[in-house]
């Protein structure tokens, strides 16, 4: 059989939310900045899918822009959200690393995988504009204190983007959104269809544009909306919301399954990383792990080294190294991760799998 435990690179798309994106890639194929009817038609089903995402976040409705996905949802809140110095957590999603100015400082996580508040003060200068620290952490999971860094950012005056892409299936994005001026979304983690996400940015907070060519979203991104995928994108996040604390409980209780097995088995052979997780990830260092990716894939386990963007670079990873891990340590790593779909005998299959891949390493 086959075990697919990477639901934290990409998710399938749900079959219902297929079902409301086809008429949009069909007969309803209209330009939504036409102004006949099927044009018209497209523009109502984006509107409708804005007020729908405003709702689920508890946002206005002008407050939310359609991206291509997370990463460039996250490239235009770094390069057009604050000409100040930036402050950015070292545990970022490469998408927020790679996009960051010359004037930027790190708040690095402690060796658990948080970033404190604490950490975010000692690296904010008197111009820092923009602090960026992600809800959760999409390697090891580790929820991050987003609630005391917004208080912090407030009472020093700067604004707060925090990447909730890896956060949408398991916290509550409302919340998230009272305490971030801008969160990042991606709708391919999320049940949703690839190339689809959002970028929300509160009223009041200047925006500058990012793509040149039309007068799009505000006049801020220029190019053709993907009416079909913004229809997707907006049920989804609905449907995840909807179903998160369900989802929470199938996972965490699949996890602890999974991880009690390998530490029954394994003992101190393995590391399990972080704290304050959340239920939908297990990152795990193993000694000597770092052939064990091959030869699960080649048994019919699917799991990753961390974050899919990042997966054919042979450096350590980022995420490990910022929290205090050597290089050996940090190329040791894999991330299993959990879905809607994942059910208990590919839990037993992939435990016991790992078992007996690093019985043989």
């Amino acid at each position: 059989m086959n075990a697919y435990l990477d639901y934290a690179a990409t998710t399938p798309l749900d079959k219902e939310i297929l079902d409301k994106m086809l008429p949009y890639l069909t007969e309803e194929f209209g330009n939504p900045d036409s102004l006949h009817a099927y044009g018209r038609r497209a523009a109502y089903a984006v509107s409708e899918a804005r007020d729908r995402v405003a709702g689920v976040l508890g946002v206005k409705p002008a407050e939310v822009y359609f991206t291509s996905g997370g990463t460039e949802a996250d490239n235009w809140a770094m390069r057009r959200l604050s000409t100040g110095r930036l402050c950015v957590s070292s545990i970022e999603h490469t998408a927020v690393l790679s996009a960051v100015r010359v004037r930027t400082t790190y708040a690095k996580p402690n060796e658990d995988g948080i970033v404190t508040p604490q950490a975010v003060e000692d690296a904010i200068n008197s111009d820092t504009g923009l602090v960026c620290v992600m809800a959760v952490n999409n390697e090891t999971g580790c929820i991050q204190p987003i609630k005391e860094i917004s208080a912090l950012c407030k009472t020093r005056g700067v604004l707060l983007f925090s990447d909730c892409v890896q956060a949408a299936v398991t916290q509550d994005l409302k919340e998230l959104c009272t305490y971030a001026d801008a969160i990042s979304l991606s709708g391919h983690k999320i049940y949703g269809p690839k190339g689809t996400g959002a970028l929300v940015v509160k009223k009041g907070v200047p925006l500058r544009p990012l793509i040149a060519g039309g007068e799009q979203e505000r006049g801020l991104r220029g190019g053709t909306l993907n009416v079909a995928g913004i229809v997707g994108f907006s049920y989804a996040l609905e449907k995840v919301q909807k179903e998160r604390e369900q989802f929470c409980k199938k996972t965490e209780a699949l996890r602890t399954m999974f991880e009690d097995k390998l530490k029954n088995a394994l003992g101190s052979r393995i590391r399990i990383d972080g704290t304050n997780r959340a239920p939908n990830i297990s990152h795990i260092t193993f000694a000597g792990g770092d052939a064990l990716l091959n030869r699960l894939d080649l048994l019919g386990v699917c799991a990753s080294g961390g974050a899919a963007c990042s997966a054919h670079s042979a450096l350590p990873s980022h995420v490990m190294l910022a929290m205090g891990k050597t290089e050996t340590e940090a190329k040791n790593g894999v991330r299993f991760s959990f879905g809607r779909h994942t059910t208990e005998e590919e839990i037993n299959f992939a435990a016991q799998t790992v078992i007996e891949c690093v019985n043989g390493l």
